[in-house]
């Protein structure tokens, strides 16, 4: 199987469906990396009332959450779920960030700068090549729930994976290309909460033909 093919085929698929997503939200690198952390766990939408809180308050950038009162800041983002992890982990990357200025950072290589923010305390793979493809704008296949679920209903990835492992297979088959990754991580996402859910509405998926997803038929009975 030419996975390269494959792959474009089912970006355009989703393309042709969804359209362009504008992902990712926010004006600044400092709102992008904040989101980043604050969606953790949670979804965009209690997302959006936590930032529009954060604004409120003259919080949302980098050198205000670093010298704001934590009890301010967990206030603020409480909407975004386990606001008082959120909190410390939101300090830690701006401290980070004001140790290290957002231009220098930008400017290490990508495996370097990963490294750094997954030393950071909860900061993970995700998180971190969220903040690498969104806010600093590097060639880097972001891997997440939706992601997984999708390719292996797709069949091309296997149970189990790792999170490395499974970006791998998509840097390799792809060409390294920020917009592309921004792209097709985003129409996943959109896909995934629209027809590939746990219990997917297949009937009506682009994706359908490339499928093996083993409940498929049985969905699409039920839509009969």
């Amino acid at each position: 199987m030419n996975f390269s093919r494959e792959l474009i085929e089912i970006y355009d698929l989703l393309y042709d469906r969804h359209g362009p997503q504008h992902w990712w939200p926010g004006e600044t690198r400092d709102e992008i990396i904040i989101g980043a952390i604050l969606t953790q766990n949670t979804n965009w939408k209690n997302v959006e009332k936590a930032i529009e809180n954060l604004k409120h308050k003259n919080l949302l950038t980098l050198t205000a959450l670093r010298n704001a009162e934590i009890k301010e800041i967990a206030q603020c983002i409480r909407p975004s779920g386990y606001y008082n992890q959120k909190t410390t982990r939101l300090q830690e990357i701006a401290k980070f960030f004001h140790r290290n200025s957002l231009q220098c950072f930008g400017a290490h290589s990508i495996a370097n700068m990963r490294k750094e923010l997954i030393t950071l305390k909860g900061i993970g793979p995700e998180t971190a090549d969220s903040i690498l493809l969104y806010a600093f704008e590097k060639p880097v296949f972001i891997i997440d729930a939706y992601t997984t679920r999708i390719f292996q209903r797709l069949g091309f990835l296997p149970g189990g994976i790792s999170y490395e492992e499974a970006q791998k297979f998509f840097m390799q088959n792809l060409e390294n290309n920020t917009k592309l990754f921004n792209e097709f991580h985003a129409l996943l996402v959109r896909h995934a909460k629209e027809y590939c859910q746990k219990n997917p509405h297949c009937a009506k998926c682009v994706l359908l033909n490339k499928c093996k997803f083993e409940n498929k038929n049985h969905d699409l009975n039920k839509k009969q």
